[in-house]
């Protein structure tokens, strides 16, 4: 009896690991013929650009991708057109300070928060060569890695600060300290901020700058539209 359940065992025991083994055979083969290039696949792939490029579905569809460099994915990135309109907005505003004579090619600026570095761009487009650009995440080859609530440079080595990220920083005041810290004396810090945004229903009418119990003051007055929302 004991033979007997000990041979049954064996045959159970080996028809699993039959099972097992055309399983993984099957797993196998399938992955390879999934893994394998067709000309349509390559087509698809060489037309995608960076914003159309779709999550990877698959280990087999991440590995068959090409590795994108830095410096491509900037060329890329650079030819759109959102960058390009990006950039000449700020090309408009350093038009600005230059006929304050706050900004010429020979001066060494800072970007602080420029996300894909649209001002990079725009400074080096106008003749300016000395251009440092930090964010908290890098992007090669114009942004650098750097918390800008600590930035890693020393005192009073630049000619311009210039920021538009006032508005989303953790730490305002230590946010400005830094840039200040970082401008030499008689320099520039330029900042820009949405107070649009946070009127949504109002526009812009003046701004003004006062005096409020000895603290200089910036006084920004805004008109409600016509057409705002009704609470």
């Amino acid at each position: 009896m004991e033979r007997h359940i000990e041979r049954l065992l064996n045959r159970i025991s080996l028809t699993f690991a039959t099972i097992a083994t055309l399983s993984l055979i099957h797993l196998f083969s399938r992955s390879s013929l999934s893994c394998a290039p067709s000309p349509l696949r390559h087509r698809n792939q060489s037309s995608l650009t960076l914003t159309l490029s779709p999550f990877p579905s698959s280990s087999c569809e991440s590995a068959s991708r090409e590795i994108i460099s830095s410096e491509k994915r900037f060329l890329k990135l650079r030819s759109t057109h959102a960058f390009r309109r990006r950039v000449q907005s700020f090309s408009s505003v350093f038009l600005s300070l230059r006929s304050l004579g706050l900004l010429s090619n020979t001066s060494h600026v800072l970007c602080v928060s420029v996300g894909a570095g649209h001002e990079v761009v725009a400074l080096q487009d106008s003749g300016v060569v000395d251009v440092t650009g930090v964010e908290v995440m890098d992007f090669p080859p114009l942004v650098k890695r750097a918390d800008p609530h600590n930035l890693p440079f020393f005192d009073e080595v630049f000619d311009l600060g210039f920021s538009t990220g006032f508005d989303a920083a953790l730490f305002p005041k230590r946010f400005v300290e830094e840039i200040e810290r970082t401008v030499r004396r008689w320099g520039a810090e330029g900042g820009v901020v949405d107070v649009e945004k946070l009127f949504q229903w109002s526009s812009l009418l003046e701004v003004r700058k006062f005096t409020l119990d000895g603290s200089p003051m910036t006084l920004i007055v805004m008109r409600k539209n016509n057409n705002s929302r009704q609470h």
